[in-house]
């Protein structure tokens, strides 16, 4: 089940409506839960007026009072003359309805925990299909840090609310719905006196929460803040050490720790003020309570058992009431949270509207075709801009330029991670913005500009894209990326664990895995954004030599700056400030004045240093 916390205008609900909704398909649970919790407060009632009732009736012989209420609590429990002759009784049935109490109290708290923790395992659920779902603008202009504070703390935050203050509240509404009649029956003056002091307190708290509201907010986004410099730190912990940037480090991290310790203080100072005015306030109403008893017991109008039954419940009724400031306190902190996780629910999937798009059944020749491309980041100048580009099925184009040119921009617009500003992008004739994506990017075997491996084997890594496949395809595909004999070396073979990223390999190495993970999936069309960067020139050769015999078989785009890996394609195009300034086969290229030619010159200059160097 899907929740929706937020309105057609994408504001988050709030209030009664905000909890109903929150709690849909565990509603059930929570009327166990209360359904418990009032029996849970009808035993805890009887325990008082048992003991009132044997003080009046027995130990005081007050029963000239007459009060109805206590009279039938003595009979129930055999009568003044039974309860005489056995003190026991009154303490036995003491004992037994307190059990009781405490029993059904256990199975309020036991159902509002699971209630709860169903909830929030849903809503992380859908927090994490969200993130996943979410478009790549939304993400770049998010810190990871806090999506991770958002999916934990603040999931957290609303878990606690919805475990224990939910059934709170309605333990309040219980106690002050039946005790008040229950005290009026027994003495409308005193009643009053006993309850002059709680209106002020509930109002008390409700100003409270409405001058710290937005206190949670500072403290759950300075805490957002800290969380994204400590994750950032951590991923970049070896480049921290290889550059001895710890001191730097550390002084960055003071910054937001100071930020998320003061706010929190402050926050922390403010409660401190609510809780000593609360309690002095309860206190105050326990002796005023206990002032009044004591004078009209000296006038002769309540009975010993009466004021006894009255302080009791008071006390009962006090402790809800004390709690309404943090029951307030937690709710403002799971409005913010919920605010918090809003925000990400809200946010459009990249597929919205997808649902109509074309999926063809026809299988994908390749054809690739820009035409008059223009694409720019949000209000930044154009990344690239008038691209006119067409490659047939099979053949293989090669993209130069240098850094920040629009070479991996391209990449992104035909994976549709962004869709262009003006301009079309057509597979095989279709504009791919009618195309579903997940089709779309079916027709693609990747290997990203930073390869990507997730801390499990190899085995796992290479079949990322292709679940079911068999050992020897995924041999056959690291045969072909020259990753195979280097895999077999490992003590565990295709079963080694790699680390974070795939720390544990070598640049090259995870290269190589990543370019077997996009060549098993075998798909149509072949994307290599700068892939064989960090490998050998040997081991390139080997690579490029295997994937020349699967020339005319499936369409390549390949990015490099390593002009060697781009001599081989069909076409070559270079990009430079996000326009095609030079188009042609290395041949032709090599013979025209132009960048192709200046770094061809250089390259092979160097080549030639080097191995003059290498042969003295």
């Amino acid at each position: 089940m899907t929740l929706k916390l937020h309105d057609d205008s994408g504001k988050t609900l709030s209030g009664p409506k905000l909890v109903w909704t929150l709690i849909s398909g565990f509603r059930s649970m929570y009327l166990w839960a209360a359904l418990a919790l009032f029996a849970s407060t009808a035993f805890q009632f009887v325990v008082p007026l048992i003991g009132s009732a044997t003080i009046d009736y027995v130990l005081t012989d007050e029963s000239d009072y007459e009060e109805p209420l206590l009279k039938l609590v003595m009979k129930l429990i055999g009568g003044a003359e039974l309860v005489t002759d056995n003190l026991w009784v009154p303490a036995v049935a003491m004992l037994v309805f307190a059990a009781l109490g405490g029993l059904f109290n256990y199975y309020q708290k036991l159902a509002a925990a699971k209630a709860s923790d169903g909830i929030c395992k849903r809503l992380k659920d859908q927090l994490y299909n969200h993130i996943q779902r979410m478009s790549n603008r939304h993400l770049d202009q998010t810190q990871t840090g806090d999506l991770v504070q958002r999916c934990t703390s603040d999931v957290e935050t609303t878990r606690i609310f919805l475990a224990a203050h939910i059934v709170e509240i309605g333990r309040g509404l219980i106690l002050i719905v039946t005790v008040l009649p229950i005290m009026l029956s027994m003495h409308v003056g005193l009643t009053i006196a006993s309850m002059a002091l709680i209106p002020v307190i509930i109002l008390y708290s409700y100003l409270y929460i409405k001058k710290v509201k937005h206190l949670f907010t500072e403290v759950d986004e300075a805490e957002g803040r800290l969380t994204s410099v400590v994750q950032e730190n951590i991923t970049g912990i070896r480049v921290v050490r290889a550059f001895g940037r710890h001191d730097f480090e550390i002084e960055k991290f003071e910054k937001p720790n100071s930020e998320y310790r003061d706010s929190s203080i402050k926050l922390i100072n403010i409660m401190a003020w609510f809780w000593s005015v609360a309690d002095i306030a309860s206190l105050t109403q326990i002796g005023i309570a206990l002032i009044a008893s004591t004078y009209l017991a000296l006038q002769g109008t309540v009975s010993i058992g009466t004021i006894f039954a009255f302080l009791a419940l008071l006390n009962m009724v006090l402790w809800p009431v004390r709690m309404i400031g943090r029951i307030l306190t937690d709710f403002g902190k799971t409005a913010v949270a919920l605010q918090r996780i809003n925000e990400i629910l809200s946010e459009p999937f990249e597929t919205e509207g997808d649902e109509i798009k074309l999926a063809p059944e026809e299988p994908v020749s390749g054809r690739i075709e820009f035409k008059n491309v223009s694409f720019a980041h949000d209000k930044s100048d154009p990344t690239v801009e008038g691209i006119n580009l067409c490659v047939e099925p099979g053949e293989t184009l090669a993209i130069l330029g240098p850094s920040g040119s629009g070479k991996t921009t391209l990449m992104h617009l035909l994976l549709r991670f962004y869709d262009c500003n003006s301009g079309e992008v057509k597979l095989d004739g279709m504009d791919i913005k009618e195309l579903d994506r997940a089709f779309l990017r079916a027709q693609f075997g990747v290997v990203l500009q930073e390869p990507f491996l997730y801390s499990r084997s190899i085995r796992s890594n290479i079949q990322f894209g292709v679940n079911d496949a068999q050992q020897a395809d995924i041999e056959k595909a690291a045969n072909m990326a020259c990753i195979h004999d280097t895999i077999r070396g490992f003590s565990d073979g295709y079963d080694t664990e790699i680390g974070e990223k795939g720390i544990t390999l070598s640049g090259g190495q995870r290269q190589r895995v990543a370019i077997s993970r996009a060549l098993l999936r075998n798909p149509p069309i072949l994307l290599l954004d700068d892939a064989l960067s960090a490998v050998d020139n040997e081991t390139e050769s080997s690579i490029i030599g295997a994937l020349q015999k699967r020339h005319g078989k499936q369409t390549t785009i390949v990015i490099a700056h390593r002009l060697s890996t781009l001599a081989h394609a069909d076409k070559i195009v270079v990009l430079e400030n996000g326009k095609i300034t030079q188009s042609g086969t290395h041949d032709s290229l090599t013979h025209e004045d132009g960048l192709y030619r200046r770094l061809w010159t250089i390259q092979t200059q160097l080549e030639a240093n080097l191995a003059a160097e290498t042969n003295r």
